[in-house]
């Protein structure tokens, strides 16, 4: 890591204690914190993901079958090794090609709504159709920049964003 605590630097005084806090200094710079890896973030099933290579993700349903290629050109911006290129509102020539790996169902959300003084009760439960998604590469101009290799093609990683678990 490049934080560096300094020592001796404050104190703050309570009624029967003298505490001494320490403050936080950044001493290295940006590229030496965030690691070289290419990242892009996209538009897909109405939400903006940050989606990484060998990577999987949880969208609302997208109508492909499973164990099909899916390509994504909605592509807001593109981090190539600390290279960023922000499209305005789409990078041209960038895609995001996946693999669907099952279409699942999200966690039960419950829907209660009561009038006070009226008897009257409504409860009603509601399931997100789910599709997950399995990044393989990142593209500019028919380029990949990032692919995912093949072990992680055969073992993906949870990402994440990742909130919602198959429960069966």
């Amino acid at each position: 890591m490049c934080l560096k605590f300094l020592l001796g630097s404050g104190f703050r005084h309570y009624p029967n204690k003298v505490l001494r806090y320490h403050k936080l200094e950044n001493t290295c710079t940006a590229t030496q914190l965030e690691e070289k890896m290419s990242y892009a973030i996209i538009e897909a099933g109405g939400t903006q993901l940050r989606v990484e290579p060998g990577r999987f993700y949880d969208l609302n349903h997208l109508f492909a079958d499973p164990n099909d290629d899916y390509v994504i050109d909605k592509v807001l911006l593109v981090n190539d090794e600390n290279q960023v290129t922000v499209g305005q509102p789409f990078v041209e020539g960038a895609t995001v090609e996946g693999k669907i790996l099952s279409h699942l169902r999200g966690r039960k959300i419950i829907v209660y709504k009561m009038r006070p003084k009226k008897k009257t009760r409504k409860k009603r439960g509601h399931r997100q159709e789910l599709t997950r998604l399995l990044i393989t590469s990142i593209s500019m101009n028919g380029t990949a920049i990032a692919s995912a290799s093949e072990d992680a093609l055969k073992t993906p990683i949870l990402s994440t964003s990742e909130t919602f678990a198959e429960e069966e």
